[in-house]
């Protein structure tokens, strides 16, 4: 049992100072810049006097907050981005998925250290004695302990834990990139409610007018100052009007479906909470991460970060398969023909053995499967540079956007002010005979036109918000204890760690 011993924590530390073959793993290099945009943009955006038009100044250098919804200062929207991050059903898949991995992670780490079963065995035997004496019949009992270790000299099993570890550390950052996800939809879908509404509550008000037109009109042809043409026009005016109000309406339900899927609950569940254009604040000062901090904070680009690691530690483990295994093998028992004797002095029996094993043909198969291991590598390089040049994007796009958005929504508060003055004054003189129908038709239209712009493009500043918020990361990093997002049950599986490995 003694040489058993000796043998074991012999083995143990020749792995322990043994080399592990294959890259050691660096994060690729990006060249992350000094600005997100080819054009500088300006520091702050344009300001509108309505909902949605306060100006907007980036602060480069700023951090975002990890609940970063809140900006928008509408409790009713925090409290549904909280409901959704508890119930919905996708975050708790990402929590179990990155459970497995962190189980995985552990049972891997069970490779740099012996295997020791137990074994207890009972059979009856009929062997033949003499060839005069005939035959005799016996029983053999047996209990021992086997132990069986690889020595891991060439760092096969360490960089199989790598690999297993980066794993791991991947579904982490899936997961955070379902938080980040999700809570982005529920305030989109937030704002395209109170879009819609906004569109419906215009194009209602545009309504309200057309069938005030209508009655002036038919009394207008009662008495002969209008023709029937005009009255007809004006009724598929009306009728037109009428039409564009179930699309709005369809939009606004599906939209609420969809809100009440990302809140973990069915289409058919009430949802209390409704969304108004003045339930929402606009924020005015936007944190924004220099872009060299940018890499180190999208989920995504973490998680690929983190798939690189993989494939190089794989390419460590393939080639390590190139190279000689050395497994020790030993036991130690009790054998006798019957329980009384099975643990008296001379019933005992051990064994210790070694073994090394060196691939010498194998028809190309080990040296393949290696140059697939860096082939799969450098896609993994490129599929994270390729991710990284798409987050920098986003950043762009939503910081182009939110300069245009201001603008536009300048423009069309000066046309929709324009276009409703236009229109009163077209109605008064209609009424009073000073214009024609036809000129009284095109204000409408134009007035029709301008209400459904300007709730879209106030929309719009909310929405491209959000956008720059989850474009930058989110603000997991500054999660602590009081503001966490749902537990993964990490610290669960951290705490059965050490039967994870006895067993």
């Amino acid at each position: 049992m003694k040489a058993i011993q000796h043998i074991g924590l012999s083995a143990l530390s020749l792995s322990l100072i043994s080399c592990a073959v294959g890259p050691d793993f660096k994060t690729p290099d990006t060249q992350a810049g000094d600005r997100y945009t080819a054009k500088a943009l300006p520091e702050r955006t344009a300001a509108t006097d309505v909902t949605g038009g306060a100006a907007q100044t980036f602060q480069p250098g700023g951090d975002i907050p990890a609940q970063w919804w809140t900006l928008f200062g509408s409790d009713k929207l925090q409290a549904l981005v909280e409901q959704a991050l508890k119930a919905n059903p996708n975050v708790e898949a990402a929590q179990a998925t990155l459970r497995a991995a962190h189980e995985n992670a552990l049972a891997s780490a069970s490779g740099l250290f012996p295997a020791v079963d137990a074994q207890l065995g009972a059979s009856r035997q009929k062997a033949s004695n003499a060839p005069a004496a005939g035959t005799s019949i016996y029983n053999v009992l047996n209990a021992g302990v086997n132990v069986t270790y690889t020595l891991d000299v060439f760092g096969s099993q360490r960089r199989k834990i790598e690999s297993a570890n980066a794993q791991a550390e991947y579904q982490r950052f899936q997961l955070e990139a379902t938080y980040l996800s999700l809570s982005a939809n529920v305030v989109t879908t937030a704002i395209r409610e109170a879009s819609l509404r906004a569109q419906i509550s215009a194009t209602q008000k545009v309504v309200d007018a057309s069938q005030r037109q209508l009655g002036i009109l038919q009394r207008q042809f009662e008495l002969g100052g209008a023709a029937k043409t005009d009255v007809l026009t004006q009724q598929t005016q009306l009728a037109q009007l009428l039409a564009s109000l179930p699309p709005l309406q369809k939009q606004l339900d599906q939209n609420r479906n969809l809100l009440a899927v990302l809140l973990g609950q069915l289409p058919s569940q009430p949802i209390d909470t409704q969304f108004e254009l003045a339930d929402l604040k606009l924020p005015e000062n936007l944190p924004l991460s220099l872009p060299s901090k940018l890499v180190a904070q999208r989920p995504d680009v973490r998680a690929q970060e983190a798939l690189v690691h993989q494939a190089s530690a794989q390419v460590g483990v393939a080639t390590a398969n190139m190279l000689p295994q050395i497994t020790i093998s030993g036991s130690y028992g009790q054998a006798a023909p019957n329980i009384g004797n099975l643990f008296t002095a001379g019933s005992n029996i051990w064994s210790v053995g070694a073994g090394l094993t060196q691939p010498i043909f194998r028809a190309g198969e080990l040296t393949h499967q290696r140059r697939a291991a860096v082939a799969s590598y450098e896609q993994s390089v490129a599929q994270y540079r390729a991710t990284v040049n798409v987050a920098f994007q986003n950043v762009a796009d939503s910081l182009t956007a939110l300069s245009a958005d201001a603008d536009a929504l300048k423009a069309q508060r000066e046309a929709y002010q324009a276009a409703e003055a236009s229109y009163n004054i077209a109605g008064k003189q209609f009424a009073a005979g000073g214009i024609s129908y036809t000129a009284l038709l095109t204000t409408e239209r134009n007035y029709q036109q301008a209400v459904i712009a300007i709730a879209q493009a106030q929309a719009d500043r909310y929405a491209d918000t959000a956008a720059l918020f989850q474009a930058l990361g989110g603000g997991w990093w500054n999660r602590d204890s009081e503001n966490a997002a749902p537990a993964s049950n990490t610290s669960a599986s951290n705490g059965n760690t050490s039967n994870a490995q006895a067993n």
